[in-house]
């Protein structure tokens, strides 16, 4: 799977940011403010892991030659750390090659002034060539809190403390802020560090600030006391006014709009599961296995979310409303961009519990990959997942060269170590596997 996209990439779309598997093409967007090679950054490491010895070295000389950081344009501030950033940490921490560590820290300088706002909150867009912030209103939870992990690997590499006192102003701002029912809305003003509306959610938004809660408190050797107080707090308000029982019993955290609850769980949020699950060990005694047991029943439910769709993926979005459940109702729901977020979960749950089920559960979706989104030249996303004729988005997503292929190999290809696992998953906390994976698959 990962050879045949990279393959496809490399014939069609070397050097854009994307490939267009249908046309055969490649695609450049405006994500990345005239960044190059998106594809190309985000697959260093799972070449490298692979074992895609040749493809690697391909790749890192397109990185030396090629990657230019001096682009001129606005910049998703989220994108770049998550793809750029974390794609550039992870290859230089599984290969120590000189090249991935000049080329983060240049490209971390250029992410400091999107911080020069009067709270420290970033901005969500940043100019790259003029080195300034572009964006205005309100910065989104999932974006600003989804930093900390590069930024701290930053000061450690760099020896400068700036990128790490940047997201601890973060962390210190949130941690003080009034919050409703102990929950973190996901908007929230750079300029008066006041909420801007209370919409709640595990889904866009708001996900991937949670995950990195608990991943820096792993990250942290276990040291990072105000991470893991954050999370479990967190975690409980989560539970308490967001976790649902649907009649049918499946467990499903809905969305929160100023108090009332809208009873959807997008596919974003079924990264979850997992989170949950990695947390479950270090919460108190006796939460443990209600922990774990918690992120089986919303692993479960996801992949429910799959199992009912005419092509065995799942929806952007699925609903428990009008006697639906696990069912994405609405035509905007339905599509499917190859994102990972199910199969993390599954590959978690499969390392913490040895449960053959989460194997199998990600062995259909290799199945239901390889049937409705290979295409002849790539994986496309598909628009109705419910259509028993699919409809191609003639988009390979550059994060499925990672966070897609990268769990799957690891749960059902030939590293499969049974010790406790800490952080493999989202690409947004890639830099953790290159400290753990090699060990493990030996």
């Amino acid at each position: 799977m990962m050879k045949f996209a990279w393959d496809n990439y490399r014939q069609y779309a070397w050097g854009k940011n994307e490939l267009r598997p249908l046309t055969r093409n490649g695609h450049i967007g405006n994500m990345f403010g005239g960044l190059r090679g998106a594809s190309i950054v985000d697959s260093l490491d799972t070449l490298y892991i692979m074992g895609l010895t040749e493809d690697y070295k391909e790749a890192k000389e397109w990185v030396i030659n090629n990657l230019d950081l001096n682009s001129n344009g606005e910049a998703s501030l989220f994108e770049v750390n998550i793809r750029y950033v974390g794609g550039l940490l992870s290859a230089y921490y599984l290969t120590g090659e000189e090249v991935f560590k000049q080329k983060v820290l240049e490209l971390g300088e250029k992410l400091l002034p999107a911080f020069n706002t009067p709270t420290g909150i970033p901005r969500g867009v940043i100019n790259l060539g003029s080195w300034g912030w572009a964006s205005a209103g309100s910065s989104i939870l999932a974006e600003f809190g989804t930093l900390h992990l590069e930024f701290v690997h930053l000061t450690e590499l760099s020896g400068n403390p700036i990128f790490t006192e940047k997201v601890m102003n973060i962390r210190k701002l949130l941690d003080k802020i009034e919050k409703p029912h102990g929950l973190y809305p996901n908007f929230l003003s750079p300029v008066s560090g006041n909420w801007v509306q209370h919409h709640v959610s595990l889904g866009g938004l708001g996900d991937s600030f949670y995950e990195y809660l608990i991943k820096s408190y792993l990250m942290s050797d276990r040291t990072d006391e105000e991470a893991k107080r954050m999370y479990y707090s967190a975690l409980e308000a989560i539970e308490a006014n967001l976790v649902q029982k649907s009649p049918g019993g499946l467990t499903y955290v809905a969305e929160w709009r100023g108090g009332i609850l809208d009873h959807k769980m997008g596919h974003l949020a079924c990264f979850s599961g997992g989170m949950v699950g990695i947390g479950a060990d270090d919460s108190v005694p006796e939460k443990r296995q209600h922990y774990l047991d918690l992120a089986a029943e919303i692993t479960h439910t996801c992949h429910e979310s799959y199992s009912r769709s005419a092509t065995k993926l799942g929806p952007e979005a699925f609903r428990f409303d009008g006697g639906a459940e696990a069912t994405g109702t609405r035509l905007s729901d339905r599509y499917y961009i190859l994102r990972p977020e199910v199969i993390e979960s599954y590959m978690y749950m499969w390392r913490l519990t040895h449960d053959p089920k989460y194997r199998q559960w990600g062995w259909e979706a290799v199945e239901a990959l390889e049937k409705h989104c290979r295409v002849d030249g790539g994986f496309s996303g598909i628009r109705d997942v419910y259509a028993s004729t699919v409809s191609h988005d003639n988009m390979q997503q550059s994060f499925f060269l990672h966070i897609r292929t990268g769990p799957l190999w690891t749960d059902c290809g030939p590293c499969r170590h049974r010790q406790s696992f800490t952080c493999w998953g989202q690409g947004t906390s890639r830099l953790l596997v290159s400290r753990i994976l090699q060990a493990l698959c030996k």
